[in-house]
């Protein structure tokens, strides 16, 4: 049996299929390596020229804003292509996205005078096929807003990714519930990392929820943060096979995520 081909191979591929087929995309997906978490999404993996949610831990803390960010950027690493990151303020690290694996060189920076603008932004990106993916970062996400994405995004089989980012408890828990076009949204909480036998910093571990997964199903698992090619990662424990659960930490339903996130 010849060996997997690279995700970022297997995306290139991919686009390559849908530019011969006049831009189709259905059933393009990036998967994450990880049984436990593609055995639960449909095709086996993320879906491409779709529009995806990512929003961060419920305490809104920065410690859960990166965590965030970097499993973005750890799905990017592992497409091919640039990619278009709309924000309202100069704040990304390109040195913390690049120890995930997404090459600075490889992204593109729109900055937005005002969030209303950061839609609109998004939506003109997802029309550029040359483009792997576009990310918006938004407090808010109105159903007719994400279903422009949602077209758009079909239409040219570019991905595309919202970073809710919150500036109060408050409004994150009016948010999270609303319902958009997204075809699955994620949330990730930094968790403290795995002890190590002499002193020093672990590798990140996040709590990975699928809070929503459109013809799919949700779950909860503890990951080690992605690597420097984007690549999430089994506990050690969990990796050597002495632990039965397989990475799942639980899988509550999706209300009870969301009812944490108002608690």
């Amino acid at each position: 049996m010849s060996p997997q081909p690279p995700p970022a191979l297997q995306d290139l591929r991919s686009r390559i299929r849908q530019i011969e087929t006049g831009g189709k995309t259905a059933g393009r997906v990036l998967p994450f390596g990880l049984p436990e978490i593609d055995g639960g999404l449909p095709g086996g993996g993320l879906a491409l020229g779709t529009v995806h949610e990512v929003v961060e831990g419920g305490d809104l803390g920065v410690l859960h804003a990166a965590a965030a960010t970097l499993f973005v950027a750890g799905v990017l690493a592992r497409m091919a292509g640039p990619v278009l990151w709309c924000l309202r303020a100069p704040d990304l690290f390109a040195p913390a996205l690049s120890q995930v694996g997404l090459n600075a060189n490889r992204v593109v920076y729109a900055e937005s005078p005002d969030e209303k603008t950061v839609p609109l932004l998004v939506e003109e990106g997802l029309r550029h096929r040359g483009l792997a993916a576009v990310v918006g970062e938004l407090a808010k996400l109105s159903m007719v807003a994400s279903r422009r994405m949602q077209i758009a995004a079909e239409h040219s089989g570019v991905t595309a990714i919202i970073l809710r980012r919150w500036r109060s408890p408050a409004v994150a828990a009016a948010e999270f519930g609303q319902p958009t076009a997204a075809v699955t949204r994620w949330r990730i909480s930094a968790l403290p990392s795995a002890p190590l036998p002499a002193p020093g910093i672990g590798r990140m571990r996040w709590r990975v929820e699928l809070v929503r997964c459109r013809g799919g199903r949700t779950g909860v698992w503890e990951m080690e943060g992605c690597d420097e090619e984007g690549r999430l990662g089994l506990p050690a424990h969990l990796a050597d096979g002495s632990d039965s659960r397989q990475g799942s930490v639980s899988q509550e339903p999706a209300r009870e995520a969301r009812a944490k996130l108002g608690a």
